[in-house]
């Protein structure tokens, strides 16, 4: 499926979302409230077929964040990605791993890196900081290291 095609796709698929245009893959914008029906629409539908999740990261902004998924259809191969922006304050999306079990692990590494609540997360605690590191949220750019005394 061309890069086109599969736009129209997902346009037809999900009216409400919006094109970034610039990068190497299509990108999709989503609604934070929108994420998780959009992540099923997208595994579920047989043209589309998005089976795995091989990258989930956050950016932060310093006004907001936003998560990027990076998706590929492994049948297919077309890849896609999905930009969704949430608050700086109280960060908060749904799980998508029930979706992608790949997701587990980037959701818990996005969690105690950025401090971003994944909603209903099987599991949601500490990945690689030892303990005593919850809530810290070394790469926030508003993450202040005393000891080493790293500020942005």
């Amino acid at each position: 499926m061309t890069i086109e095609a599969l736009k129209e796709k997902i346009t037809a698929l999900l009216p409400s979302v919006l094109f970034e245009e610039g990068g190497q893959w299509p990108t999709i914008l989503v609604e934070p409230a929108d994420w998780h029906k959009v992540a099923v629409l997208l595994r579920q539908d047989d043209s589309l077929s998005f089976d795995f999740l091989f990258c989930l990261t956050c950016i932060d902004w310093k006004t907001h964040l936003t998560m990027v998924y990076h998706l590929d259809a492994t049948s297919y191969r077309h890849n896609l990605v999905v930009k969704v922006k949430v608050e700086k304050v109280n960060p908060a999306i749904e799980t998508v791993s029930d979706i992608w079990q790949t997701a587990n692990f980037h959701e818990r590494e996005v969690y105690e890196m950025f401090g971003v609540n994944f909603l209903n997360h099987p599991d949601l605690r500490l990945l690689i900081l030892p303990d005593g590191w919850e809530g810290k949220n070394p790469l926030l750019k508003d993450f202040e290291d005393p000891i080493n005394m790293i500020k942005l």
